[in-house]
């Protein structure tokens, strides 16, 4: 999943001078680490949801937390992937 977000990143955001390998998992993805900013985060949610049928809403109160690097994005994704998968009680 990590890997993918990496390619989805590289694609969505046109860094064409990145390669999966140049992107730490655990790195921040704002700021100081791959420097993205708030344009780059509504691209990516976009990129998010038409992919993965999973919408990121900015007024979530733990957003930061999910954006704050790829392994982060990835753990959620996977948790709402599975969490659609399994039977409502």
């Amino acid at each position: 999943m990590e890997t993918e977000l990496k390619h989805l990143i590289i694609d969505t955001l046109a860094l064409e001078d990145s390669e999966v390998a140049d992107i730490d998992s655990n790195a921040a993805l704002f700021n100081s680490g791959l420097g993205l900013d708030s344009i780059d985060a509504l691209e990516l949610g976009l990129a998010i949801r038409k992919k993965y049928q999973i919408k990121i809403d900015a007024e979530q109160d733990d957003v930061v937390k999910i954006f704050a690097s790829v392994a982060t994005l990835a753990q959620f994704i996977e948790s709402e992937r599975s969490r659609r998968k399994s039977p409502a009680i």
